[in-house]
């Protein structure tokens, strides 16, 4: 045993060094590593140069004069900290084809999922819904605004395990009735439920008020996104910021999912600022609301492992 004096004394020396050694360590959030959190965007559109053997629909117009291509992307989204994308094929231009998107899988697996179209108005297209996700990388479903809803899909896709993503801005009570109807299917509401014209006509907080009704049925989500395409407003679009709040507040972190809905907007903001008005620009999300809305609960939502 130590006499008391050396014990006192070793005692003090270490004491001196741990204080030593805290005033050398940085303050927590001074020199530490970055927050990891895995960024996945709900909603990108692929497509490339229309060619003899890949036509684009006679007389469509892209949102973007030049294709918005694998190449253009990829770099896109490692400057931007974007893990993964939900490829959703620009059906307006490129129809039903999902070709694309597979190609994108590919050569990038477990970048790329898809959320792909389906031959809505062929009723033999009801034969590919039970084995609709065993394609390479396939999710589920996606309506765009102008799809017919038919009488088979809904009760095929629940059946099927399958989600689906819509388009549906003018379609909220019917949306509201399918959700009631089939409880385990899968519904996400794009964009918000919003449309251009609703900004220009300054409608938004209407329309948000109808959408964050729809959070009662629990089967039933919400992408959202803040960028030049509704706010009146630059970066970081503060005017969008009520509207985020309340389908947040309506739906919670883990049904609401980032989306960029590349490509448009395109030239109206960088890549990095569509990512960092969520990460760094809401002061009502917590890290961890982030952590889902950011990725987390998409992934989980279209059990994409």
């Amino acid at each position: 045993m130590l006499p008391r004096r050396d014990f006192l004394n070793s005692t003090l020396c270490a004491g001196a060094g741990l204080a030593l050694a805290a005033l050398d360590r940085p303050a927590w959030g001074q020199g530490q590593p970055a927050r990891r959190r895995t960024i996945v965007d709900a909603q990108v559109h692929l497509w490339k140069a229309e060619s003899e053997d890949w036509k684009w629909v006679p007389g469509s117009t892209p949102q973007m004069p030049e294709p918005f291509t694998i190449e253009r992307a990829v770099p896109l989204m490692d400057e931007a900290g974007v893990e993964r994308v939900v490829v959703v094929p620009p059906g307006s231009w490129v129809g039903e084809r999902n070709d694309y998107g597979f190609e994108a899988v590919k050569r990038y697996p477990g970048r790329f999922a898809i959320m792909g179209k389906i031959p809505l108005k062929d009723p033999k297209s009801a034969a590919l819904l039970p084995k609709w996700r065993e394609q390479p990388g396939m999710l589920g479903i996606r309506l765009g605004g102008a799809d017919p809803w038919p009488d088979w899909l809904f009760p095929g896709a629940e059946k099927a395990g399958i989600p689906i993503m819509l388009q549906a801005p003018e379609k909220l009570t019917e949306l509201a009735r399918a959700a009631e109807r089939h409880p385990q299917l899968t519904l996400i509401l794009d964009h918000l439920g919003l449309t251009v014209e609703m900004a220009r006509k300054k409608t938004l907080g209407a329309a948000i008020e109808q959408v964050a009704a729809l959070a009662k049925y629990p089967n039933l989500s919400v992408k959202i996104k803040a960028g030049p395409q509704y706010s009146l407003e630059p970066y970081p679009w503060r005017d969008m910021h009520p509207h985020l709040r309340r389908v947040f507040d309506a739906f919670g972190p883990q049904r609401c999912f980032w989306e960029t809905d590349m490509t448009n907007s395109f030239n109206k903001a960088t890549y990095r600022q569509r990512v960092t008005c969520f990460t760094e620009e809401l002061p009502f999300l917590s890290e961890e609301d982030k952590d889902w809305i950011m990725g987390r609960a998409i992934l989980a939502r279209l059990g994409w492992t």
